[in-house]
């Protein structure tokens, strides 16, 4: 198989809900794709299909079984004890001796600039540096493919910029991130493709500078173009951001964030 993983005709049922159908995806090494879509269009279950959280109902999923993955969350889980002991946790999980995860832990958390907070408590930290512990946590695994559910979705916008800055650098370093947002701006700035969701259908997979372009998008899904409100209006916010070049330019600057 080429790639990191491949879905062929995966469909997710809960009961009577379809909550994805007829979804075609491939993913490859060195890609930072954004799932967009309005709520409930199906984004954070194709996440979770992706990272094996859920099954598919029908369909198939090849993976290649030597990437590792991690996953971040909107609002991540972490243990009631200090920052370095939920990252030491982590490390010691898969088989690393608690003496070299401690210091493989210390390592991540300057690398996310918590090395001062090591020893406070993970749940008394602030919404944005809680989300960089979480960040640190999934960095130290090492994975190839790191999948993020809407990762600032829930911050202040310094938290939002210091989250996108260490997604940028994750990915110059060669990791694939797979991210899940209503931000178009922050689109924009760090994806090079975008899939937009609607009731869990794959209207449009396109590179993120065809995405934005209404002629192209027309062309490649008319279901796409014609969803008029919702992707009207994320467009509009994105053009707020003109100042910002996409992952596709080579820019390593991010710029403050729209809300959204």
């Amino acid at each position: 198989m080429s790639g990191l993983i491949k879905l062929k005709s995966v469909d997710v049922r809960f009961g009577r809900v379809t909550a994805l159908s007829g979804i075609d995806l491939r993913i490859s090494s060195g890609e930072r794709i954004a799932v967009i879509g309005g709520n409930g269009s199906g984004k954070s279950t194709l996440l979770r299909v992706l990272h094996g959280l859920i099954a598919p109902s029908s369909g198939s999923i090849l993976r290649d079984s030597r990437a590792r993955e991690a996953m971040l969350f909107q609002r991540p889980y972490l243990l009631r004890t200090s920052a370095l002991n939920n990252v030491t946790l982590a490390l010691w999980m898969r088989g690393m001796r608690w003496r070299q995860a401690k210091e493989h832990a210390l390592l991540a958390l300057g690398r996310v600039g918590l090395g001062a907070a090591a020893f406070r408590n993970a749940r008394a930290l602030s919404g944005g540096q809680q989300q960089r512990l979480a960040l640190a946590r999934a960095w130290s695994l090492k994975p190839d493919l790191l999948f993020l559910d809407e990762p600032t979705s829930n911050l202040d916008p310094h938290g939002k910029r210091e989250v996108e800055s260490l997604m940028a650098e994750f990915a110059e370093g060669g990791m694939t991130l797979v991210f899940a947002s209503h931000n178009l701006g922050q689109v924009k700035r760090l994806a090079t493709r975008v899939i937009y969701l609607e009731q869990g259908r794959v209207l449009a997979d396109l590179p993120v500078h065809s995405f934005f372009d209404r002629e192209v998008l027309g062309r490649t899904s008319r279901d796409a173009d014609s969803t008029a409100p919702a992707i009207t209006s994320m467009r509009a916010l994105a053009e707020l951001n003109t100042p910002c070049r996409s992952a596709t330019a080579g820019s390593k600057n991010v710029l403050p964030v729209s809300a959204s």
